[in-house]
């Protein structure tokens, strides 16, 4: 067991000087970062409403919707 947490915290360690030791991967990270977040995030909310929940009530409804559309769609 101890020499699993000795791997673990060299890996750590590893890591953790060679994003200390940045300068422009710093940038290029906080650049990433922005990025996925306007992503993930932002466009989740403005461009992929929540369908279902705003046309049925319960998840009785919504199932059968979902199912019979993929019946359908075969």
């Amino acid at each position: 067991m101890r020499t699993i947490l000795n791997f673990f915290s060299k890996i750590w360690y590893f890591y953790y000087e060679g994003f200390r030791s940045m300068t422009v991967g710093r940038k290029l990270w906080i650049i990433i970062l922005v990025k996925l977040f306007i992503l993930f995030f932002i466009f989740r909310l403005f461009l992929f409403p929540d369908f279902l929940n705003s046309k049925f009530n319960n998840d009785k409804e919504r199932s059968d919707y979902v199912r019979e559309q993929l019946i359908r769609r075969k």
